[in-house]
């Protein structure tokens, strides 16, 4: 069974939102990465949040993740249920997925094995 194990949101200031998620709800920095280190990496133990710089893009949810058994054979039958293709070769640096697809919206969803680092 498939696991959401991460959330990407965009905003303009990384460090106050994370701030907040950080004594909002007790989520622990585990990661920082970027040109200025600016995004900022939090996680709960289970699922991790990607707080990253928006740079012109609008803010809020840019993507979502789910960990799955086996990435192609995910992205197959998201392909067949109405997704459009990502790409399948992504930087393995325990940051990213190893594919994506977009949903019918064209919402990314990320497709990873082993999911994130917590």
């Amino acid at each position: 069974m498939a696991r959401i194990r991460h959330i990407a949101l965009l905003t303009q200031d990384p460090p106050k939102l994370a701030q907040f998620y950080q004594a909002s709800f007790g989520m622990k920095e585990v990661a920082r990465s970027g040109e200025k280190r600016d995004a900022i990496y939090l996680s709960d133990g289970y699922i991790n949040l990607a707080i990253l710089p928006a740079r012109g893009r609008p803010e809020g949810i840019f993507h979502f993740g789910f960990e799955v058994a086996n990435a192609k054979e995910a992205m197959q039958v998201a392909l067949e249920t109405g997704a459009t293709k990502g790409t399948d070769s992504l930087p393995k640096d325990g940051r990213f997925a190893e594919a994506f697809v977009r949903d019918p919206v064209g919402t990314r969803v990320d497709l990873s094995e082993h999911g994130w680092k917590v």
